[in-house]
């Protein structure tokens, strides 16, 4: 196959900053995708309908001329979230979720969530009237081996709040683990994950070959061979619970390569052609557009796009390093040739 075309796809789980770091990176996105849903981890973090409002403003206002690039806001869960907060955030009409970040787990997630037994009157607006709970599903107890953290979180909470909260519609975000993908294949009607690229196309040994590689360190982080392959099967599978989610996340080279280096992988430059090599390596390119393009906006009660893009088969390398701000960000596969290039764009 020299070529590929699909309907436009969403990324169903995206980080873009805010001020001249978000007009660095959103345009990459919005060249790709048709919508995302945007990430509320902010300093401080979107807990309101109106700080919502505001950041999607924002976006708006740093996307490309011409482009119709649609953001999904989110709201930050906290210890205090009020159910009237989460009535009107499903009323806005343009925030689709609100995102569990246990307290500690990951960037900016120092005011998340310090006990799941405080957020349920939130959880129970959330069930009763179908704003979609966005799970980073990660334990933070200290005593807990890092690579264990998705599993024992399944066991301790994701299990209990599924059980209780029948009718809640719920993604768990950028499932890492073979525990993982099996709790979904195996819950109620109504949960689904979203699959990042660097899952499915590395494992942990990719953080320590021929020394630390900051650039591949992000949370939760990356697993053993064999989840990576089931994550491989759950994505290029005829099942509609899993579905792309990027989890882009920029953060400056500065940060990165450091003595406690920030977590997070940014791929939003080269995003649908990385998800077209795992598919491509997995035998399985004729499902890429039901997982990028079909299952995140059924899931999520959305029409699909209209309107397509084109990949070929070209050769091509992502640069050393981006401009980002007042410093440079580092891509995922920076200086490494990759096998697909989207060289067309089709708007309905």
């Amino acid at each position: 196959m020299t070529s590929l075309r699909i309907l436009r796809p969403d990324d169903w789980h995206l980080h873009v900053r805010d001020g001249a770091q978000l007009a660095s990176v959103v345009p990459f996105t919005a060249r790709q995708f048709a919508r995302a849903i945007i990430m509320p981890n902010l300093k401080p973090p979107v807990t309101t309908v109106a700080m919502a409002a505001a950041y999607r403003d924002r976006i708006l206002a740093a996307l490309p001329a011409g482009s119709r690039f649609e953001p999904l806001m989110t709201l930050y869960l906290t210890d205090t979230t009020a159910p009237q907060e989460i009535r009107a955030a499903q009323a806005s009409g343009f925030i689709f979720g609100a995102k569990l970040y246990p307290a500690g787990a990951t960037t900016h997630s120092d005011a998340g969530v310090t006990a799941i037994e405080k957020i349920y009157p939130a959880l129970e607006a959330m069930a009763e009237c179908g704003l979609v709970f966005q799970v980073h599903g990660e334990v933070t107890d200290g005593e807990v081996d890092v690579f264990d953290r998705e599993r024992v979180f399944i066991d301790r909470i994701l299990t209990k709040v599924v059980e209780r909260f029948k009718s809640l519609r719920i993604v768990f975000e950028h499932v890492t683990t073979r525990e993982a993908v099996q709790f979904v294949q195996g819950a109620r009607r109504g949960v689904a994950a979203t699959i990042t690229p660097q899952h499915l196309l590395l494992n942990r040994n990719a953080i320590f070959q021929g020394g630390i590689r900051p650039h591949n360190y992000c949370l939760p982080v990356l697993k053993r061979e064999h989840d990576r392959q089931a994550l491989i099967e759950a994505a290029t599978a005829e099942d509609a619970r899993f579905f792309l989610g990027t989890d882009s996340a920029p953060h400056a080279r500065h940060s990165k390569e450091t003595c406690c280096g920030s977590a997070g992988i940014f791929s939003a430059h080269a995003a649908i052609e990385l998800y077209a090599e795992a598919f491509e390596r997995a035998g399985r390119l004729d499902r890429l557009q039901a997982f990028a393009s079909e299952r995140g906006a059924d899931f999520y009660g959305l029409p699909r796009n209209s309107d397509h893009i084109v990949l070929e088969r070209a050769a091509w390398s992502p640069p050393a390093a981006y401009p980002f701000d007042k410093d440079e960000l580092v891509p995922f596969r920076a200086g490494e040739q990759l096998a697909w290039r989207m060289i067309e764009e089709r708007r309905a």
